[in-house]
This record gives structure tokens, sequence and C-alpha cells, in this order.
């Protein structure tokens, strides 16, 4: 019993250290995503 417990919170641990991480990269992803469709609009540059 002591075992499950200390896998559920090992868990639960890495868990939330992976959100993390990945919200940021998401983050970050989507402001690279916006320069580019702003600076691609403000160049006049047409993508087909």
């Amino acid at each position: 019993m002591v075992w499950l417990a200390v896998v559920l919170i090992v868990a639960w641990l890495l868990g939330w250290v992976v959100f993390k991480v990945a919200g940021g990269l998401i983050h970050i992803l989507l402001v690279i995503a916006v320069i580019v469709f702003l600076y691609n609009l403000l160049t006049g540059r047409r993508s087909v």
C-alpha cells in the first residue's frame, strides 16, 4: 500500500512539471506564430 502511494506521488509530481513546461512551450510557439503572421502581413508577402 505504501508503494502505491509513493508511485502516485511521483506520477503527480512528474505530471505537474511536464504540464508546466508544455504550457510554456505552447505560449512561446503562439507568440512566434503571431510574430511571423504580422511580419508577413506588414511586408506584403502572400503565401499560396
